[in-house]
């Protein structure tokens, strides 16, 4: 080890007397990410995006490899999209960002900023499918989110984030359940083979459902 090396752990604070302060000193000194003006959103700095980056490419191929295309839909909602599946905006009414005016003029009807996608997706698909023809419709998005956090952390939960949704539409409950598993494998393999993470796979528990979810 350096002298440079040394200095550098030596300012670090030990992960056995503040884990929390711990990580935030090793994102900021490894130049990984830095503070944004608005609490809550972080600027993630060449190093740190260029992990993104690898990360996505190889995530991005086994999307590929299963069928998927990648698409982009719209920032923003209307309420009255967001407001029609009641549990579904129910479980992220606290954390919607809401856009009411464009310049000096106040909207008719609020904007919701993302915070997920699946409203509008819905109604691009019931757009897109008129037969069974039409399916399995399998699309993929690489986008940010934004939930209003109170509690947030760099990368492990910030304001806005860096993220893929899949939205899949399929003839019957049966081939849906299909892919929910083959991607899950998916989803799997990348954590264990690509990232070296631990996972352990399976349904989640009721309070860990997603908001709107028959099951996760």
């Amino acid at each position: 080890m350096t002298d440079v090396d040394s200095r550098f752990v030596t300012e670090l604070t030990k992960k056995s007397v503040d884990l929390s302060r711990w990580y935030t000193e090793v994102i900021l000194k490894a130049e990984l990410a830095d503070y944004w003006q608005i609490h809550g959103f972080q600027v993630i700095r060449p190093y740190g995006y260029a992990l993104w980056e690898n990360m996505q490419s190889r995530l991005d191929a086994h999307f590929k490899a299963t069928g998927h295309r990648n698409a982009y839909f719209p920032l923003l909602l209307p309420e009255s999209l967001l407001t029609r599946e009641a549990q579904h905006v129910a479980g992220f009414s606290p954390q919607v960002a809401w856009v009411t005016a464009a310049g000096d003029e106040k909207l008719a009807e609020r904007l919701a900023v993302r915070p997920t996608s699946e409203a509008i997706f819905g109604t691009m698909y019931s757009r897109w499918i008129q037969s069974w023809r039409d399916l399995p419709l399998l699309l993929n998005q690489w986008c940010s989110v934004v939930r209003w956090e109170k509690t947030t952390r760099f990368f492990l939960r910030t304001t806005e984030f860096l993220w893929q949704e899949g939205h899949t539409a399929h003839r019957t409950e049966e081939e849906a359940q299909d892919e929910t598993m083959r991607m899950l494998q998916v989803y799997q393999d990348f954590a264990q083979n690509d990232l070296a993470i631990p996972v352990i796979p399976g349904q989640k528990s009721e309070s860990e459902k997603f908001a709107g979810a028959t099951a996760t």
